[in-house]
């Protein structure tokens, strides 16, 4: 796992230990980011489920200017801010510890302003256990409250998860296919 552009770019990551996360690939992560145009100037980013912060901390380093990273997973928590502490990044980061869809609106509180980007990257087996209104109400609809007017919240999930035809107050803009993966891209219905 490594930073593939920006001004970290080459430095390694401590990788996820066990099966805890599953790492987004560089082919995949350079697409994305190619996606959202490169560079991301001053923008304020969350990352949930955020494992040991790949997507978080390659908006760093292609320019943002803070990132809030929320995980529940200790050994996922640790090596996130080893690679937070190693970057030289702490006085741009804000770590979430626990349960995600119990405290995400209180977190969300603590923003100086509008997230313009937010990466929603559960375990695949939760996504499968979700029910989707309680999804939309725990997770998108607050991200939504929270979101700049062209922010974007990138879902990744399995190719072939069931999916809702909309995620509460958000909804799908683009998909993108990539082997066993989908990312989707989602900003408030009606922007």
């Amino acid at each position: 796992m490594r930073i593939i552009a920006g001004e970290h770019r080459g430095r390694k990551l401590l990788p996820p230990k066990g099966g805890v996360t599953r790492p987004i690939t560089d082919r995949v992560k350079t697409a994305l980011f190619d996606y959202l145009g490169g560079d991301l100037p001053g923008a304020t980013v969350v990352d949930l489920f955020a494992g040991t912060g790949s997507m978080g901390l390659e908006a760093l380093s292609r320019g943002a200017a803070r990132c809030y990273f929320a995980e529940r997973d200790r050994i996922a928590l640790d090596r996130l801010a080893r690679n937070i502490e190693a970057m030289g990044l702490s006085e741009s980061c804000r770590i979430w510890r626990g349960d995600i869809l119990q405290r995400l609106s209180a977190w969300l509180d603590e923003l100086d302003g509008p997230a313009d980007l937010a990466f929603v990257d559960p375990p695949y087996a939760l996504v499968a256990q979700w029910q989707w209104a309680q999804a939309a109400a725990k997770i998108f609809n607050p991200l939504a409250a929270k979101l700049a007017g062209d922010g974007i919240v990138m879902f990744r999930c399995e190719r072939n998860a069931e999916l809702p035809a909309a995620f509460g107050l958000l909804s799908l803009r683009e998909r993108r296919d990539y082997g066993g993966m989908s990312l989707l891209l989602l900003r408030r219905s009606g922007d």
